[in-house]
């Protein structure tokens, strides 16, 4: 998106000036928010603007902004000890956050490694698959966001600009993602989109280009995400469960933006209903502070001390705010309020599209939602503009939007956002909608 200064006040420009003198360019801003405060789903900017919260930090403030529980713990957790290093010493506030993370893991018999991002979990996962296999080649996926950082980004395959004059720091071979609603690879005799990946997967990349015996891992987000919200097709984890464990190749998922509640189950790969060897986790566990990290089947988990490690990684603060992020999600049944927003919201959008034209896909499980705009729907032509536009103008009205893909918006709010702002969110979001598509389409 190409940013703007419409929407912000003189308070906002003032420090969006100053932003401009002092930070790095390479930030990617989405429009002029500059934040003052927020509480639960509402967030006010600098000028005194409120808006409604769709979108949660990127997936990461599930139980919302400031809940008073994590705000409690928090302030408890200063008041003993900031820090002290988990690679050299103990203390109880690591061990129970990793014993709260196996009590909910999506496969049996765990250890865990705490760090402080999402792209420091998937450099974990790769170490520890490449450690573990003694391989050091991995497939990943066309479309996929994995982080920023050398080796994660050489799996990140999301938009160019991310990886443009940089070298890979680890050998990727992507492949297609399954996508339903725009099929990359031609089925053969009327197969699913599944089948088709898989195939393309064993016949031409084992077949042609990579011995099965080389991979160390296949690393795969459970719903694609910055890619595009895209669900993948029933059984396409099976099989890839089932190809993994014929070669020794360890499934890697990579739920940062996926797990912890967004899709109604802790994990979304538990809606596919296969047991990965590692998960990779960040985002929603911290309700903000930054806490990322890998769960690992224990048989995996063999590398030594001094391996792996990390200065801040499971800091005392960041722990104790994911416990009680896990804590509040567990007590007030957010799984499921999760799930029946989720199937309100999507509702909602499928019944819009029966008279906005321009609405081509909507999808998603729980409260990671996403849809495509085009211009036409035959032809599935992008509508980039329009989505553009679309959100730009929700800022304006007061609702906070981003984008994922080249032409689709996600809406990931809170998994306890309440029900009036949801329907105010959405009345934004068509007013938006109806202007812009009326303009453009």
């Amino acid at each position: 998106m190409k940013f703007k200064l419409d929407g912000s006040g003189p308070l906002g420009r003032a420090i969006i000036e100053r932003d401009n003198a002092s930070l790095s360019p390479s930030y990617t801003r989405e429009y002029a928010l500059v934040v003052d405060h927020a509480q639960g789903s509402e967030l006010w900017d600098v000028d005194g603007k409120r808006y409604i919260d769709f979108m949660a930090g990127v997936a990461v403030l599930n139980v919302g902004h400031r809940h008073p529980a994590v705000v409690e713990a928090v302030s408890e957790q200063i008041d003993k000890f900031w820090h002290i290093c988990l690679s050299d010493f103990f203390y109880p506030q690591a061990v129970e956050l990793a014993e709260k993370l196996q009590a909910i893991a999506p496969m049996s018999d765990t250890k865990v490694y705490l760090a402080n991002s999402g792209t420091e979990a998937v450099e974990s996962a790769i170490k520890l698959a490449m450690y573990k296999t003694g391989r050091s080649k991995f497939i990943g996926f066309l479309g996929a966001f994995h982080g920023r950082t050398l080796g994660s980004l050489s799996f990140t395959a999301s938009k160019a600009v991310q990886r443009a004059k940089y070298k890979s720091g680890v050998h990727v071979q992507h492949i297609p993602y399954p996508n339903p609603y725009r099929p990359l690879l031609a089925p053969l005799n009327g197969e699913l989109q599944s089948d088709t990946v898989i195939r393309y997967l064993k016949d031409q990349i084992f077949g042609n280009v990579i011995d099965p015996t080389d991979i160390a891992g296949i690393l795969i987000e459970p719903i694609q995400g910055e890619g595009g919200y895209i669900v993948p097709p029933p059984a396409f984890f099976t099989q890839l469960r089932d190809l993994c464990d014929q070669h020794g190749i360890m499934l890697i998922v990579d739920e940062i933006q996926s797990g912890v509640g967004r899709t109604g189950k802790w994990w979304a790969v538990e809606h596919e209903e296969v047991e990965p060897d590692i998960v990779c986790f960040a985002k929603g566990v911290g309700s903000g502070m930054p806490v990322g990290g890998i769960i690992a089947r224990n048989e995996h988990m063999i590398w030594g001390p001094g391996s792996h490690g990390s200065t801040y990684g499971g800091n005392p603060v960041a722990a104790a705010s994911a416990i009680a992020t896990l804590n509040v999600i567990e007590q007030e049944g957010l799984l499921a309020k999760a799930d029946e927003m989720g199937e309100y919201i999507l509702s909602t959008l499928s019944e819009m599209q029966s008279h906005h034209p321009s609405l081509g896909d909507v999808r998603g499980r729980g409260l990671m939602i996403g849809m495509e705009f085009v211009k036409d729907r035959d032809t599935k032509e992008r509508a980039v503009d329009l989505r553009n536009n679309v959100i730009q103008y929700a800022f304006e009205k007061g609702l906070l939007l981003i984008p994922c893909g080249r032409n689709g918006i996600r809406m990931t709010p809170a998994l306890n956002i309440p029900r009036h702002l949801v329907d105010d969110g959405l009345q934004i979001f068509e007013e938006a909608l109806t202007v812009y598509e009326r303009e453009l389409v």
